[in-house]
């Protein structure tokens, strides 16, 4: 056997073997006959023609998509920094492949002017409060944009929201202010219930015939502690009658 014929064994094999593609199981192969798309191949070991044909495999696992820091002005006239990620997989190989250039830099960019947009149409407030929202609705801005590219947008979720420092300080003594407003409120509050305990237990008192009296020496007694302590004080004149009273009997 010559070696132009060995070549020639040589230059098959390799061509056939370069028809051979391996698909794994979270890849879809896009297939191309001629530039022409002629199907999706499956999982598993698929044989196309090489020269004529071309297989891409395109990844349907979700992927994500960070997008970075973006600064904008808020409806009330905030600039804040926001930045976000996007949870998405390719539903549909085939326009993944056809209708985008890069489905994972076109989605990100359409994310991005989406974050821009959505965020400069709320307040601020709204914005801190209710990120769920925002984020709901920039993950529905964003599908259906990218569903014609054959991308299924599951989840947008805005992670940091960076406010500027002035606006940080402005806040911090609103939440002072309002720490202090709570406190002052609970301090009435518990003053208000004293006091009408108070009122109570004298509204008792008055109603039994030397109650004021008796409490009276009771108190005077928890002050008197020591032998030698001297206290000076005028006894009412009821509170005489009910000692006198007590006395006699």
């Amino acid at each position: 056997m010559g070696g132009f014929t060995i070549f020639i064994i040589v230059v098959i094999v390799m061509f056939i073997l370069s028809g051979i593609k391996i698909v794994n199981q979270y890849e879809r192969g896009v297939v191309l006959t001629l530039g022409r798309f002629t199907g999706i191949r499956s999982p598993g070991i698929q044989i196309i023609v090489p020269i004529f044909q071309r297989m891409i495999k395109v990844d349907v696992r979700t992927n994500t998509i960070d997008i970075p820091k973006q600064e904008v002005i808020t409806k009330d006239n905030v600039t804040v920094n926001v930045d976000a990620v996007v949870y998405f997989r390719v539903a549909d190989a085939e326009k993944a492949v056809l209708e985008v250039t890069n489905y994972i830099y076109a989605s990100s960019q359409f994310a991005q002017a989406a974050l821009r947009d959505v965020t400069g149409n709320v307040e601020l407030d709204s914005l801190l409060g209710k990120r769920d929202e925002v984020s709901q609705q920039i993950m529905e801005i964003v599908d259906v944009q990218t569903e014609k590219w054959g991308i299924d947008v599951e989840s947008v979720k805005i992670q940091n929201i960076e406010l500027p420092q002035d606006m940080k300080r402005a806040m911090a003594k609103q939440a002072e202010a309002e720490r202090e407003r709570r406190a002052v409120i609970i301090t009435a509050e518990g003053e208000k219930a004293a006091a009408a305990a108070v009122a109570d237990a004298a509204a008792t008192l008055t109603k039994v015939p030397g109650g004021i009296s008796i409490r009276t020496l009771q108190t005077l007694e928890k002050i008197a502690v020591e032998p030698s302590q001297k206290t000076v004080f005028v006894l009412p004149a009821d509170l005489t009658d009910t000692v006198s009273r007590l006395l006699q009997k």
